[in-house]
């Protein structure tokens, strides 16, 4: 063992065991992580990208304490157990967790939408956003609308992903059937009001939601109406990114 082994085994995932020998195994250990990052890369959000993620820090673990393995030759199964299991929290916190925090910050986040996981890339500029492309934006809590018996209706906070319907400035006005922007009628989504206009304010969107509704009392339809016309005037602040329309082979249903 040498200082300079021991700090390339802890940071390259697969290398322990190429220096550690046979030689054999350490390339096949090497090409193992590198298929597993791919594949954690091509399946990303997919239960299959999270078992190559958890199997890559299995292998890189193992390969790390098998170099490790001079010094725990003579030592009790029991610290050979501790030291593997503070080999796993060292490299799961101090490696994969700030990667995977950079990743999802950064550059790419897998959004669920119907069933679906959603890759959106998180290096769009609000600015170049027009009508007709899809933008995933954050949603905080809220308490709004009046509902009968004295209620509310409550939003939860999360994500929400849909298409921009209109921009800063448009104007939006609702009927009994459709909905127009700028005089383009449209037909009325779901849960949309039957009267009524907005204008878009400067950098916001339109954005009509799409929730999961749970009743809880008697709340009429005016109420939820109100509090999704709420929601729907977005403000860039909220953005977080644009979902891709292909994910390397896959394209990705967003409708």
């Amino acid at each position: 063992m040498n200082f300079g082994g021991l700090i390339a085994s802890f940071l390259v995932p697969g290398l322990a065991v190429n220096i550690r020998g046979p030689r054999l195994w350490g390339k096949a250990a090497l090409v193992s992580c590198g298929l597993l990052f791919l594949l954690f890369i091509a399946w990303f959000g997919h239960p299959a990208g999270n078992f190559a993620f958890g199997l890559l820090l299995s292998i890189h673990t193992t390969g790390f304490v098998y170099y490790c393995s001079p010094l725990l030759l003579d030592a009790p199964f029991r610290s050979r157990l501790l030291f593997t299991l503070l080999a796993l929290l060292a490299i799961g916190l101090l490696i994969y967790a700030p990667i995977r925090n950079v990743i999802q910050q950064h550059w790419l986040i897998p959004l669920r939408v119907r069933g679906n996981v959603i890759i959106v890339h998180r290096t769009g500029a609000p600015h170049d956003i027009k009508r007709g492309d899809w933008v995933m934006y954050s949603q905080n809590g809220e308490q709004t609308g009046e509902a009968h018996n004295g209620g509310a209706v409550r939003v939860r906070a999360g994500f929400g992903c849909g298409p921009v319907l209109a921009v800063a400035g448009d104007r939006v006005e609702f009927s009994t059937n459709v909905f127009m922007v700028n005089g383009a009628a449209q037909p009325l989504l779901p849960h949309m009001p039957t009267s009524g206009e907005v204008v878009v304010p400067e950098k916001h969107w339109f954005i009509w939601p799409e929730l999961d509704i749970s009743g809880h009392g008697n709340v009429g339809e005016a109420s939820i109406s109100a509090a999704m016309l709420q929601m729907a005037t977005v403000s860039q602040e909220q953005f977080i990114g644009k979902p891709f329309k292909r994910w390397l082979w896959r394209r990705q249903v967003l409708s």
